[in-house]
């Protein structure tokens, strides 16, 4: 019994340890937050601060000829024109845009999160390097399926 305990407080401690900071978690959500917001004002250096050099966005279409699914990707490079230019006339979203940002799962180097827009859905995953986090990969969808076609 007291080496089940023994295991028992070694992994907790463990996980203690190695698992998200209350600034970590404020991180998080300012990395989602600023990929977001970068569109609703322009700003793209907020939106390359949010982004890892080798991000990669992804979702999938329907080819209207074909009828076939494909898979559309655009990088940190192409991100961080669209921060610049999408909303130069500022109507590409309401007056106050919807932004919920669900934090799905946080370890110490990684976090799979949830961002709420108005017009989609966005799963993120971000990760710490060299003390930073940075969103490397999403996969989105628009609310209304209809317009992946």
């Amino acid at each position: 019994m007291k080496k089940y305990l023994l295991f028992i407080t070694i992994v907790f401690y463990s996980f203690q340890i190695q698992g998200q900071t209350a600034q970590d978690t404020l991180d998080i959500k300012r990395v989602a937050l600023a990929y977001i917001e970068s569109q609703h004002n322009p700003n793209p250096k907020l939106m390359e601060s949010a982004l890892h050099p080798r991000l990669v966005k992804r979702s999938v279409f329907r080819n209207k000829e074909t009828q076939k699914d494909y898979v559309s990707e655009y990088f940190a490079e192409n991100m961080v024109i669209l921060a610049g230019t999408y909303n130069l006339k500022g109507d590409k979203f309401p007056k106050n845009p919807a932004k919920e940002v669900k934090l799905l799962d946080v370890s110490a180097r990684t976090a799979s999160v949830k961002l709420i827009a108005d017009a989609w859905i966005d799963y993120m995953h971000i990760v710490k390097t060299n003390g930073e986090w940075k969103i490397i990969n999403v996969l989105w969808q628009y609310n209304d399926v209809s317009q992946h076609e």
